[in-house]
């Protein structure tokens, strides 16, 4: 059985490489290459200008190619993973995967480059040439000693940063690791004793880093399969390993492991044994990196320390060392000021990046991809997951800061902050397009009352309104589960303390809510008792209640059930004094740019009367988020084409929004192609309104605008925000059950801004 499942684990792993093309990578064209004026721009003549302003000035390489965002990943094979020496050539599947991950995790591109040469002085020879091509060279799978030797003599000759990630990044992931380890151990660098095995680069360069946060040299024991590096030794020694050598008459690993704080490994499997383990000081670190199988199985260690505080190099158990921590980000920082080198200012900023991180409140997105493991820090969450969306904008803008801070940034930042901003809008799409909102939304404090308040992605966004924003969260629920579930999630809220809630099994306020509620709807056929089961049950109500009553100035509801059901309660309740729904919103965020669609959910079958209201009220929202609204009326009928029910429809809603002579573009009827490319549209209808890509479609049917919004979603990658509730004053928002923690939080910063500022 066991055999089975590995030749079905390899053939997949071999069908992943080989299909639906070989390999990982391709290449992609940035600028459009459709005509002869695009080929005259790329190539000859076009592109000899952009030749003669790098020769007039070499740094303007950043601006006129890639080479500013482009990584060499480069190896010759000689120790590639836990394979040894394969070769260039069969290592060449690791090097794409390296270079799948720099786009993936910082969106870096890179072309691998395998090296037929085994000497590490001409290797270097061949890395130093390639210098006009790549912003930086990652070092990779290069054994040693002969990788100290590549890159000593790249980072004297090369202008570009030169990086090892076997010794760097592994050091700086150890050293994030032990940081929080230390922390946890109510210790400190400068008094504990390590004891560690391995010397090769990854083991040489972990403890050099260990010494730069604050070891003491005397306080390091190095093993290796020769046994202890000491002073009278002299097999299998170099330069690198004779600088930890101890004056001692111990031999061992045995010898040594008395009275150890931390081990590091990084050798083979079960070099470390329990017996050694129980010898270890109190509440002892392990570090056991070693691949597939590590130095002592966690579990083994564990029995006879239980508070023993353990990392691995294996992603199915916790605290995994990986380098993809560290090697997208600091390349990321260090590409985009122009850094000369990679310092070891660089690598410290790194490290505190992650071990902050690591404290902090877990990301929604990273508890999303590693759902039922635990992600508090703590002795099981020394250090982030690799997907932690939050990595690229906290490690790279502190690497940028160092580089900036020590004088090897070409091409230094002015404003970090904008900086960091940028790249988690990398991450998080709606980042960069939501920023007005935040920026209205900081003017005032408002109340935002959960009406399913238990909900983990709830939690997670009252979480974030109080680290990012000024509103106060208001969640319905039973307060232990939602204390229960927040502890769960790994978040520092608790009820009460941080939040207020509305217990609908037991509040004091429910006589006061059903009486509202029973005088809002006695004469709709809603008694006393309807009302009284009603304030019991229903947390929407419960929430619309509290915002008609002044005690909450926004409902956010419809993480579950249908969104009818909740418009009818908001509708009940909240649709006074001139307000009624006109439209449900909803912002999909695509890769050319923000696409709105209307009405998703309110009106099947509008009125022109409810399709114009539904155009007035996006062309609102629409300037919430800094844009000039150009809308067009969507139907089958194509500018009059075809005499069909939705044609007539948005005919008489054009009419209607011509009497009222608005100020904004806006056009119809239309097929969507035409509204979404200018080029037909004018071919079509030469004197249409619109100019340019229209930015807002509304349909003349829910059925139309959802499903382009959900095609949009599943198919082309988009990402929602919203839907946005129109016409309610911003006292309630509908969201649907797929909505994630971002699309929560997106949505109480929309429901946080002020009317004035909308309206």
């Amino acid at each position: 059985m066991e055999e089975r499942r590995q030749d079905s684990a390899r053939q997949a792993a071999l069908d992943y490489h080989e299909f639906p093309r070989p390999g990982k990578l391709e290449i992609r064209a940035t600028k459009p290459m459709a005509n002869g004026r695009d080929l005259s721009r790329a190539y000859s003549p076009g592109v000899a200008e952009a030749c003669l302003e790098i020769k007039a000035d070499p740094t303007t390489a950043a601006r006129y190619t890639s080479r500013g965002n482009l990584v060499a990943v480069v190896s010759n094979g000689t120790a590639v993973l836990g394979l040894g020496n394969i070769g260039a050539l069969a290592s060449k599947p690791v090097m794409e995967g390296k270079a799948v991950l720099f786009k993936k995790f910082a969106n870096i591109d890179c072309f691998d480059i395998e090296v037929n040469q085994p000497d590490p002085e001409k290797l270097a020879e061949i890395v130093c040439a390639l210098e006009p091509t790549f912003g930086a060279i990652n070092l990779e799978d290069i054994k040693a000693p002969d990788c100290f030797i590549v890159e000593r003599i790249c980072r004297e000759r090369m202008n570009i940063p030169v990086f090892h990630d076997d010794q760097h990044g592994t050091a700086i992931v150890v050293g994030a690791a032990a940081t929080n380890a230390l922390r946890l151990a109510e210790k400190q660098f400068g008094d504990i004793k390590i004891v560690s095995t391995g010397g090769g680069a990854a083991g040489i360069a972990c403890l050099d880093m260990l010494l730069k946060l604050g070891v003491r040299r005397e306080n390091v024991w190095l093993c290796d399969i020769h046994g202890l590096v000491h002073e009278e030794r002299e097999i299998d020694m170099n330069p690198q390993k004779a600088a930890y050598a101890q004056a001692t008459d111990k031999r061992t690993l045995s010898d040594v492991i008395d009275g150890a704080d931390l081990f590091l490994g990084l050798s083979g499997p079960g070099v470390l044994t329990p017996e050694m383990v129980g010898r270890m000081a109190a509440r002892p670190i392990i570090f056991a990196l070693a691949n597939p199988n590590p130095e002592i199985d966690p579990e083994a260690a564990r029995a006879v320390s239980p508070d023993a505080i353990i990392a691995t190099g294996r992603s199915d158990f916790p605290n995994q060392v990986n380098n993809v921590l560290c090697f997208p980000f600091i390349f990321r920082g260090a590409l985009d000021v122009g850094a000369t080198t990679i310092n070891d200012e660089m690598k410290i900023a790194c490290i505190e990046g992650i071990a902050a991180l690591a404290r902090a409140t877990t990301a929604a997105e990273a508890a999303a991809a590693y759902r039922g493991e635990t992600l508090t820090f703590g002795p099981d969450y020394l250090i982030p997951k690799p997907f932690d969306p939050r990595l690229v904008g906290v490690v790279s803008s502190a690497v940028a800061r160092a580089a900036m801070e020590t004088g090897v940034a070409t091409r230094p930042l002015e404003d970090l902050a904008a900086y960091k901003q940028k790249l988690d809008g990398s991450v998080f799409r709606s980042a960069l397009i939501m920023r007005p909102v935040f920026e209205a939304a900081a003017t005032a404090t408002r109340r935002i009352v959960f009406a399913e308040g238990e909900d983990e992605r709830v939690l997670r966004a009252a979480n974030a309104m109080l680290e990012e924003t000024t509103d106060v969260p208001i969640l319905i629920g039973r307060p232990d589960v939602i204390a229960m579930r927040a502890e769960r999630a790994g978040l520092p809220i608790r009820p009460e303390r941080d939040f207020e809630i509305v217990n609908p099994e037991n509040d004091p306020r429910y006589r006061d809510y059903w009486e509202t509620y029973h005088k809002l709807m006695e004469r709709r056929g809603v008694s006393p008792d309807i009302a009284r089961a009603i304030m019991r049950t229903n947390t929407t109500a419960i929430g619309s209640v509290m915002v008609h009553r002044g005690e909450a100035d926004s409902l956010i509801c419809g993480t579950f059930g249908q969104y009818s059901w909740h418009l009818q309660y908001v509708r009940q309740i909240l649709a006074r004094d001139g307000l009624h729904p006109i439209g449900a919103l909803s912002m999909i965020i695509l890769e050319e740019g923000p696409l709105f669609i209307a009405d998703t959910q309110c009106h099947n079958d509008p009125t022109p009367q409810q399709v114009m209201e539904a155009v007035l009220g996006a062309a609102r929202h629409v300037r919430r988020f800094g844009l000039t609204p150009q809308i067009a009326l969507c139907s089958h009928s194509q500018f009059g084409n075809t005499d069909s029910p939705s044609g007539r429809k948005m005919r008489e809603a054009l009419a209607l929004l011509d009497a009222r002579e608005p100020d904004f573009m806006y056009d119809g009827e239309m097929h969507v192609d035409a509204a979404l490319d200018p080029d037909l549209r004018a071919r079509i209808f030469p004197n249409s309104r619109l100019q340019g890509v229209a930015n807002v479609l509304v349909f003349a049917g829910t059925d139309a605008a959802s499903g382009v919004r959900n095609a949009l979603k599943m198919r082309a990658g988009g990402l929602e925000v919203g839907p946005i509730l129109m016409g309610m004053g911003n006292r309630a928002h509908i969201v649907t059950p797929s909505i994630t923690t971002r699309g929560l939080l997106n949505m109480s910063v929309l429901a946080g801004t002020p009317v004035a500022h909308y309206g």
